[in-house]
C-alpha cells in the first residue's frame, strides 16, 4: 500500500512540475470518460475489499474482487458504441496491463475464497500492482 501511495505521489508531483514523462494514451473523449468512470468504480471496489479484509470477511472480499475487478468484470463496455469503449483505443501495452490486472484480481479472489487470512493479506498488493503500473506509465491528459 505504501508503494502505491508513493508511486501516485511521485506521479502527481511530476505532473504538477510539468515534468510528467508518462506516455500519453490518446483516447476518444467518450472512451476517456468511460475509462475514468471505471477507474473511480475500481477505487470504490478496492476500498470495499480492504474494509472486508480488515473485518476478516475474506470470502466476501474475494467475491467483490472477482465481480468488480476480476476476469468476470471484463467486457462490461462491449455494448457501448465503439468510440466509448476504452480497450480498443489503448496502446497495446496499456491494454495488456489492464488484462493482467483483471487476472490478478481473479487470483486474489481465489485466494480470499479459501478464507486463509495470511495468504489473503499477502495477496492484497496484487490488487493494486496493475493500477500502479498503468498509472505510473500512462496518462490520459
Amino acid at each position: 500500500m505504501f508503494f502505491c501511495s508513493l508511486a501516485l505521489l511521485v506521479a502527481t508531483v511530476h505532473a504538477a512540475d510539468g515534468d510528467d514523462t508518462r506516455q500519453l494514451a490518446s483516447l476518444p473523449a467518450a472512451a476517456e470518460s468511460t475509462l475514468r468512470a471505471e477507474m473511480r468504480a475500481n477505487l470504490l471496489a478496492l476500498n470495499e475489499i480492504l474494509g472486508l479484509v480488515a473485518s476478516g470477511k475474506f470470502k466476501e472480499a474475494g467475491q467483490i474482487a472477482e465481480q468488480e475487478l476480476g476476469v468476470s468484470a471484463m467486457g462490461k463496455h462491449r455494448d457501448l458504441p465503439f468510440a466509448a469503449r476504452p480497450g480498443p483505443h489503448m496502446p497495446p501495452a496499456m491494454h495488456a496491463i489492464g488484462m493482467d490486472g483483471h487476472r490478478a484480481a481473479s487470483e486474489f479472489a481465489r485466494i480470499a475464497a479459501s478464507g486463509d487470512r495470511d495468504k489473503t493479506i499477502a495477496a492484497l498488493p496484487s490488487l493494486t500492482s496493475g493500477c500502479v503500473a498503468c498509472h505510473y506509465v500512462y496518462r490520459l491528459r
